[in-house]
């Protein structure tokens, strides 16, 4: 049955159909009995109901899942039960700071183990993802040039960016500027003397790229935006391959925004929650929005910097990420955050020398990531980057990011994360050899592919100019 409700304002507290749907309910007032026509089911029925459905979706727990650039690695357990604890389960956002000393405690902490790490001075928690923290810093800095008495409008966006970087520069008011890359896929540095002036606001860089490779101009690039009286805005979304063995703060960086949803182990497959803090140089810190969380003595409590932009988030932002991060932190502490991202590190280029010769990809060692081209492979038999993630499916893999970056044809950004071990790696890569074996010698299978899915193979096209938003109950 289906039953679409709308108001009617003739009718105070009364809902009826839409024009058109099948059934009528009236609710006069709530204190009346509701029948609907639905079936009873054993208890058992329901369960295996839900249970086959949550076997039709993917994650980190079921299988690889090589996202390039977004950091898919396996939540520890021990996050999820400190996150549960009834001692900040059962707060109230509400409650004064004076009756919160073991989540005000945790906030502080983690700022201080963020500030470390990043190499920054002042931080903020609130902001809710990725996005949202660059949104976050970019208004900081558009508050910091204005108290100075300058209006800057350009924000410098490299052309291998992540695509929230210009959209959130956009939102911010600013106007974006393309900066290509050189022969070596990292920043044009003629380019970027030609385009950093004035009216530069700040340059948005990722450090290791979305290519996967570490910006080797990095000294100069800083010295070239500050040389024009612009920031330096870090994009922390790929920290994860030198978290605890460079700093951001020690590349030339002003403010940077993290993905602890991301780095910091808690992925966000299934739409989110996320937390994007972002940190900030201490000639930046009174520009953050309020609350910071400070301490004074013993005592921790809520702050208001004195040329706050504000408040970004209600409360203070998605609590329940933040104290999944810190758990991970303090799992590994200042050991173990390098380790991870050196393991990082280690993998991808294991996984990337295992598939060379049929995924090629730029020479040389990459970082937590690498990108392969399927363009000769498309040019030789037909079959696509799409084709080749679709038939790594049915091998119980995750498809990588595929598209992306728009700097390389036929894309497929690989990132297998510190946590898988070497003989998935080695499955992955024998899985793949043996799908570009298919693909040479029957590349019409490719048009199957996915077998083992209860969807196949939508017309993607259609989906996105004619989305169908309702459903039958």
């Amino acid at each position: 049955m289906k039953l679409i409700f709308e108001y009617a304002p003739s009718k105070a507290n009364d809902y009826i159909p839409a024009s058109g749907a099948e059934g009528k309910i009236s609710v006069p007032d709530f204190g009346k009995e509701i029948k609907l026509e639905l079936p009873e089911l054993a208890e058992v029925v329901v369960a295996r109901h839900y249970a086959a459905l949550s076997r039709m979706a993917f994650g980190v727990d079921d299988g690889a899942y090589p996202l390039g650039s977004c950091t898919m690695k396996y939540n520890p357990k021990i996050n999820e039960y400190a996150a549960s604890l009834e001692g900040f389960t059962d707060i109230h956002p509400a409650e004064r700071a004076k009756d919160l000393g073991g989540a005000m405690e945790l906030m502080y902490g983690l700022g201080e183990a963020l500030k470390e790490i990043t190499g920054m001075d002042g931080v903020t928690l609130s902001p809710a993802a990725g996005a949202h923290g660059e949104y976050t810093a970019l208004r900081i800095i558009d508050a910091y040039h204005r108290s100075r008495g300058e209006q800057r409008k350009k924000i410098l966006v490299p052309d291998s960016a992540h695509g929230t970087n210009p959209a959130s520069a956009a939102i911010a008011g600013f106007e974006v500027v393309n900066v290509p890359s050189d022969s070596d896929h990292g920043v044009d540095i003629e380019a970027l003397k030609r385009l950093a002036d004035s009216d530069t606001a700040a340059l948005m860089l990722t450090n290791p790229t979305t290519l996967g490779l570490f910006e080797k101009n990095i000294s100069v690039i800083a010295n070239i935006v500050h040389g024009a009286g612009g920031l330096m805005y870090y994009d922390g979304a790929n920290l994860n391959a030198v978290m605890g063995v460079v700093r951001p703060g020690d590349m030339g960086f002003d403010a940077v925004h993290l993905n602890l949803h991301k780095t910091f182990s808690a992925p966000h497959g299934g739409g989110g929650p996320g937390a994007g803090p972002v940190g900030v140089k201490a000639f930046l810190k009174d520009f953050l929005p309020y609350p910071v969380v400070g301490r004074r003595g013993e005592e921790y409590v809520f702050e208001r910097p004195e040329k706050s932009i504000g408040k970004v988030n209600a409360f203070y932002g998605n609590f329940s990420v933040l104290i999944r991060a810190y758990a991970y932190i303090l799992s590994l502490g200042k050991e173990g955050i390098p380790l991870s991202a050196k393991t990082a590190v280690l993998n991808a280029n294991y996984l990337k020398a295992l598939i060379s010769a049929e995924y090629p990809s730029a020479p040389g060692l990459c970082m937590h990531e690498f990108v392969a081209s399927m363009e000769n492979l498309k040019r030789e038999t037909g079959v696509t980057a799409s084709d080749i993630a679709k038939a790594m499916i049915d091998k119980g893999i995750h498809p990588p990011t595929i598209y992306f970056p728009l700097t390389v044809h036929e894309a497929m950004m690989f990132e297998p994360t510190e946590t898988e071990t070497k003989e998935t790696l080695d499955y992955i890569a024998g899985s793949l050899k043996e799908i570009y074996a298919v693909a040479l010698k029957d590349p019409e299978a490719f048009k199957k592919f996915p077998l083992t899915t209860p969807v196949g193979r939508p017309d993607e096209v259609a989906a996105a100019k004619d989305m169908r938003l309702t459903a039958d109950m």
